[in-house]
This record gives structure tokens, sequence and C-alpha cells, in this order.
């Protein structure tokens, strides 16, 4: 037996690859690849990974593969949203955070976004979802539905179970506090995979840290500086006690520079084959239609299974 890794890119125009990718996922996808082979060895699964398309990517969102939007997530994300609460959104950690940040002038979009999210995770029947901490309260939501959609219509969807990969989210350079984020209106805060050299080095030269010159990992009281750690650490392979003994000595301006080196390199082989890559659009053309189509042949069948049952017993 084996396991189905089912990566669906919701994508509607980006060509797979010519958006670039920012830094707190690829570090992610080292850890998610050592849990793929792990679930290998069980019966079969289905891992869903889902990465929202929009926007210039940072390096966390270099997991993933790129396919087309099929029609069935917005019909299943409709069925689902029939059987929420507004309470139960509106609890929700992220509409907190962002619709304070928009001085409470948050969308019916926003709002809905997690139900759109729990009906892309559904449609798949996925059994395993690998998120990040900042997704755990939306993955409680996508398997309440899951649960909810079965005691009423009989045992349909299998109930998703998250996946905490190894790898914690990557902070901002600018604000050690929050996640970086590609959405960031500080363009020095997000590291993203089409920077040049000269970029990523100006970022972590400016990435806040503080005015202790040691170089030590302590995400509770220095922040900025065990960020630099831990994105060292993730892009070198090496463990966090490692990469703090050999750096034993180095003020942080140097370490900074260091880190930077690192990421400079991680990042090397994967700009050369994004701009190999941007040179073939027939072939690029031709993955997105090839995703789509698998997505369809995934998608459409469970779409239509959950519309008879909602037809014959109603929301």
């Amino acid at each position: 037996m084996g396991f189905e890794v089912s990566d669906i890119w919701l994508e509607t125009s980006t060509p797979p690859l010519t958006s670039c990718v920012t830094m707190g996922k690829l570090m992610k996808s080292v850890s998610l690849m050592s849990l793929i082979y792990k679930l290998e060895k069980d019966s079969k699964k289905r891992i869903f990974s889902g990465i929202q398309p929009t926007g210039i990517l940072h390096l966390g969102n270099y997991l993933g593969a790129i396919e087309n939007w099929v029609s069935e997530h917005t019909q299943l994300s409709w069925i689902l949203s029939c059987m929420v609460r507004l309470p139960r959104l509106q609890h929700l950690h992220q509409w907190k955070a962002k619709t304070t940040k928009q001085k409470h002038d948050g969308t019916g979009g926003l709002l809905t976004y997690p139900v759109l999210q729990a009906a892309d995770i559904l449609l798949y029947k996925s059994t395993h979802v690998p998120v990040g901490e900042d997704q755990v309260q939306h993955m409680e939501l996508v398997q309440d539905l899951a649960e909810g959609f079965n005691k009423k219509y009989g045992e349909f969807f299998p109930v998703p179970k998250s996946v905490l990969t190894s790898m914690k989210k990557v902070k901002s350079l600018r604000d050690p506090s929050a996640k970086m984020s590609k959405s960031d209106p500080d363009k020095l805060a997000t590291v993203r995979i089409t920077d040049s050299p000269e970029e990523i080095v100006q970022k972590f030269r400016k990435a806040v840290t503080d005015f202790t010159s040691e170089v030590t990992y302590d995400p509770a009281g220095r922040a900025g500086v065990s960020n630099m750690v831990a994105v060292h650490a993730a892009v070198t392979g090496l463990s966090v006690e490692e990469v703090v003994r050999r750096s034993a000595g180095m003020d942080t301006a140097h370490y900074k520079l260091a880190v930077a080196d690192a990421v400079i390199e991680k990042f090397a082989p994967i700009k050369r084959e994004i701009e190999k890559l941007k040179l073939d659009k027939d072939h690029l053309e031709k993955v997105l239609q090839i995703g789509s189509a698998k997505a369809k042949e995934l998608a459409y069948p469970v779409c239509q299974e959950v519309k008879k049952l909602e037809t014959l017993k109603g929301l």
C-alpha cells in the first residue's frame, strides 16, 4: 500500500513557479517530506496540501503543487456554509486578528474563507493535512464539519487529521512577533524566492534583532535572533543547537549576513529552475491543464454524491 499526496493549488491565472515563494514554508517542506516517508508505511492515506495562490509567495509557500480552480470547490463550500453558525466563524482567531487590523471592517469573503478551506480539504476526502500552528483552529472547523455532515447523512467524509510539521512558522524579519507573510506591506519583512542576492542581504541586514550581540536561541526572550537561528537551521539542515555552537563568538550583525548567505545558497537551484520553466510557457500551460483535469476527476464524483445526499435528506 502507499499514500496519495493531493497538492491542490487553486490558481486561476498565474502559471506554476512564475510566482515567487517566500521564507516560512520552504522550511516546512523539508519537515513534510520526512512526514510523507513515515506515512508511506501506513495504509493508504491522502495528504492535502493547499497553498494560497494569490500574491507573491514567500519561502514558506515553497511546498505544494499548482493546479487550476474547479467549480466543485465553491459548490461544496456553499453546502458547508449552510451547516455552520455565524458566531463560530466570528470566533476564529484569524478573523479577529485581521478585522482588528482592518478596523473591524472585515468582509464576508474573509469571514467565510475557512468554510471554503474546509471544502478544499473535504472535497478530496483527505485524511491528513499539514498545517502551521496558526491553522489548527481552522482544521478544528474542518473536522467538525466533516463529523456534522457524517452524522446527518451517514459516513461519507474521512475526518482529516492535522499534521503539525516540526518546523515552526517563520517570523517576519521586521516584526518577530508576527509570522512572515506575502501580504505584509513592509517589503523588508518577507524574503521572496525571486529576490536577488542583494535584496536578500539587505533584508537580513535590516532584520530586527536586539541590542545583545551574542547569538543565542531564546524565542521568548530574544524573538528576532531566535528567528534568524531557526531560519539558518532550516535552510542548512543543522540543528538549532549546532547552529548556535558554530556561531559562537560571532556578533549578530555578522551573523545576519551568514544567514543571508545560507538562504541565497538554498534558493539558487530553485531560482535557476524557475527561470528555466519561465522560458517554456507551453509546458507550464500543459501542467496547469493536467492538474485541473486531475483535480476535476477527484472532485466531481464527490461533489455529485454530496448533492445527491443533500437532495435526499435536505440541509
